[in-house]
């Protein structure tokens, strides 16, 4: 099976969730032909992806999301501005998706919520299908816990996840634990994606926090929260710092943005302070570690896994740095829970292997196209 991969490359959620299913895939023996990963002007392909992702990679332009730099607040009108503005480019991009999968001919392609996927199948309907990975759609789900008072929210991230959807045959909608499927809206509920550099990590139990600052603004509300907690020792992981630590006091220590390192310090802590993204706060539950969850404000998705994290019992949430939110929270936190993640986690491998042959056997082939089907498979065995 040949498989071309469509990446939103905003943040690293999307990212290291395509490297962990070429992982998947090239362990039973397929071939991922490359990844179009989705950029901007102030975005290229980051480091980590492209030095760990062995297939080609093609950067491709994608209008991104714009925040508020004080407040970390998403800013949906500017988003949308931004693409409005972006339109022209935008056209040749789609184009070059197109062209991508005709000359490449792979049997299925797989979009992590790149809404240049999305538009492609709209507009221009490419014959191979297509499957969309990514756990925005469990908001399609019917017992997705949706946040209050973010109407208008709800319905702006509605409509830019169904723009990444269009003439998908599948949508697998990553979650913390098993829920039934809603076929009826095309959602298999699947396991989370993990890269095998946290899967293979031996975790240990810790006595410092661990927190994630990925927003300017949240840098400011981490050194609020350490002055009200100044006894509790604090690791603090931000793309603002150029050296690779930087201690603060005896108590508060700045790291420059490391993946691999920020792994083995997730191994190690006590619990995990984040925004409420999907992939961090998974990684804290595989390695038994308790996140609260900050959703960014105005930012529905992360208000929905905020909840959803709570409901699973992987964390609690709140609505800045809270700490003693969080060191209230930790004795009531049950270590059951990240047993049953594993074990839920592990499933994957059979559920998205089984959705890539679904895909490829619901593809419309003339006879002549199924005996060329059928001998380059016997060809690869």
């Amino acid at each position: 099976m040949r498989v071309l991969f469509l990446v939103q490359g905003e943040g690293r959620g999307h990212l290291t969730q395509a490297l962990a299913l070429a992982q998947i895939l090239q362990t039973a023996g397929h071939e991922v032909v490359g990844a179009l990963v989705g950029v901007t002007e102030n975005r290229n392909v980051p480091d980590f992806f492209s030095s760990a992702f062995a297939a080609p990679i093609t950067p491709v332009f994608s209008p991104g999301l714009v925040y508020n730099a004080g407040t970390n607040a998403l800013e949906p009108t500017k988003t949308t501005l931004r693409a409005i503005r972006s339109v022209r480019p935008f056209w040749r991009s789609l184009k070059q998706v197109r062209k991508a999968i005709e000359t490449l001919r792979p049997d299925v392609v797989v979009n992590f919520y790149e809404m240049l996927g999305g538009l492609t199948y709209a507009l221009m309907k490419p014959s191979v299908p297509m499957v969309c990975v990514a756990h925005q759609y469990l908001a399609f789900h019917p017992n997705f816990q949706r946040p209050r008072h973010q109407w208008l929210y709800e319905q702006a991230f509605k409509l830019n996840t169904r723009l990444t959807c269009f003439g998908a045959q599948e949508l697998l909608a990553l979650s913390f634990d098993k829920q039934a499927d809603a076929p009826e809206r095309r959602v298999r509920v699947v396991p989370p994606l993990l890269r095998r550099e946290v899967t293979e990590l031996k975790p240990v139990a810790g006595d410092f926090l661990l927190a994630y600052v990925t927003q300017p603004g949240l840098r400011s509300e981490l050194e609020k929260a350490h002055l009200r907690n100044p006894k509790v020792p604090m690791h603090g992981f931000h793309s603002g710092i150029q050296e690779a630590d930087h201690a603060v006091d005896e108590t508060l220590t700045y790291h420059a943005i490391d993946g691999q390192r920020f792994l083995d310090y997730m191994a190690r802590c006590k619990a995990v302070v984040t925004t409420a993204g999907f992939e961090s706060v998974c990684e804290a539950a595989y390695l038994g570690k308790p996140a609260l969850m900050i959703p960014q404000p105005n930012h529905f998705e992360q208000a929905g896994n905020a909840l959803d994290g709570q409901r699973a019992g992987v964390g609690t949430a709140a609505d800045r740095f809270d700490l003693d939110t969080l060191l209230d929270y930790l004795p009531q936190h049950d270590p059951q829970v990240s047993d049953r993640f594993r074990a839920w986690y592990g499933q994957g491998y059979f559920l998205f292997l089984a959705a890539m042959n679904r895909a490829v056997a619901s593809r419309p082939t003339s006879p002549g196209g199924f005996f060329l089907s059928r001998m380059r498979q016997l060809l690869r065995s």
